[in-house]
């Protein structure tokens, strides 16, 4: 008698992460963000690295304001804000206080490099053993699309309508670079997420980022570049090319830092 043949095996390689709170909060998630909004896929990842490091009983999230903050009630680990730019202090008294703690802030560009720089290059500066994520979509998402540290040259926000000019309004922040200059930090990165291999670095970014904490070494960091269609005025998809053909010109990716120890 013919044994009757098998059909091919089945594995989950992907799925809702673990540390997202209930499948209905997923679903909030995007129900909350904009058409195209990629600061979702940085709460993903943030959660699929710190499960896969085993690390979720330790983290701690600190939120700064902006879009991002949605994220805080989604995630299953502790989780806390503070005034505008403030989270790098935050996090600072949360590590000192818990030096077991794996804590990180999640902000936006213009809530870490604008009003958060003093405290951004006070942590830096003292080498603070946290993780910063800052979600970089180059304008103020959240109030309006107005121009941010990280907008680039000749783009329109409502506070350039005329396209950002070097000569009035100065030039883009590059943050990764200007962390990477610290003594006191171990890990600077920038990713982006607008294709699928992006999105695959990126989370080994945000990984190795998690680890060099873990591993006591120093401050690290990683900015990702998302899209933001509507202040960009542009569809989803045209939003993935300009980032490929405008934004990343100006934003390089890759690692800037990455040492396992401090000398």
């Amino acid at each position: 008698m013919n044994k009757k043949a098998e059909g091919p095996k089945k594995e989950k390689v992907v799925g809702t992460p673990a540390l997202f709170v209930t499948e209905w909060w997923t679903q909030f998630l995007w129900d909350m963000y904009c058409p195209g909004c990629q600061t979702p896929l940085v709460g993903r990842l943030i959660a699929e690295a710190i499960e896969e490091l085993g690390i979720g009983d330790r983290a701690i999230m600190v939120m700064g304001n902006g879009c991002h903050a949605y994220l805080a009630g989604g995630l299953d680990f502790d989780v806390t804000s503070g005034g505008h730019g403030r989270a790098p202090d935050i996090a600072t008294a949360m590590k000192r206080v818990m030096p077991d703690g794996i804590v990180f802030t999640v902000q936006g560009d213009g809530d870490c490099v604008a009003i958060g720089a003093d405290a951004l290059i006070g942590a830096l500066s003292r080498g603070e053993k946290i993780t910063i994520i800052m979600v970089n979509n180059t304008n103020y998402g959240t109030t309006g699309g107005q121009m941010a540290p990280t907008t680039i040259v000749g783009q329109v926000t409502t506070t350039s309508p005329q396209g950002r000019n070097p000569d009035v309004e100065g030039y883009p922040t590059h943050a990764a670079e200007l962390v990477a200059t610290f003594r006191g930090v171990s890990y600077s990165a920038r990713g982006s997420l607008h294709t699928t291999a992006n999105y695959r670095r990126t989370k080994k970014y945000i990984t190795t980022a998690f680890q060099r904490q873990a591993e006591g070494v120093g401050l690290s960091f990683v900015e990702v570049i998302t899209a933001c269609p509507p202040n960009w005025h542009m569809t989803p998809i045209e939003s993935l090319a300009w980032i490929e053909e405008k934004v990343i010109p100006e934003f390089p990716l890759g690692e800037f830092k990455n040492v396992t120890h401090i000398e």
